[in-house]
């Protein structure tokens, strides 16, 4: 078996490379981390799958383009992050009875999401959830875990990624 194609690499200083580009990017407020835990607000160190990518079909003229499965989001869209849930670390739809994220969001952060693959086979209890590529808040400042980009930059990325990609998040000690 081929691995797959490393496509964005993602380093400590927030820069990310991908296709001989770099781009400036928002890691979790507390940094990044080798041992990610729910609500740490740190980026989990390691290589990821990209499972899919949501877009919130009222904040583009057309779906944004990408060889990752693309699906719209809805109101009733979520993801939760409750510990006690057996949903933890899933999508999930709205009203749900646990702790969750709605993914249809009154900012733009969640226009455009990539799903990172972590935690997620198997789901451990505990290790952090809703991991994201999303778009990053004008200041750049720090997110829960997630990674995130310009708007512009993100879709541009996004453009690039597909089936079998993965991101690499890497600290200073690689």
């Amino acid at each position: 078996m081929v691995a797959a194609v490393v496509r964005l690499k993602i380093y400590a200083d927030a820069v990310a490379e991908i296709a001989g580009k770099s781009f400036r990017c928002a890691l979790g407020k507390n940094g990044i981390t080798h041992d990610k835990k729910e609500g740490d607000n740190a980026t989990p160190i390691g290589r990821f799958p990209l499972r899919c990518a949501y877009y919130r079909p009222d904040a583009f003229v057309t779906p944004p383009k990408t060889g990752l499965p693309l699906y719209a989001l809805t109101p009733e869209d979520g993801w939760c992050d409750d510990v006690a849930s057996p949903d933890y670390n899933t999508f999930v739809k709205l009203p749900h009875p646990a702790r969750h994220e709605k993914l249809w969001r009154d900012d733009a952060v969640y226009d455009l999401i990539v799903v990172v693959g972590y935690n997620d086979a198997p789901v451990v209890i505990g290790k952090g959830s809703a991991i994201f590529i999303h778009i990053a808040r004008e200041n750049f400042a720090g997110t829960e875990g997630c990674v995130a980009f310009t708007r512009e930059d993100l879709e541009w990325i996004v453009e690039r990624l597909g089936a079998g990609d993965e991101i690499e998040i890497m600290g200073s000690d690689f």
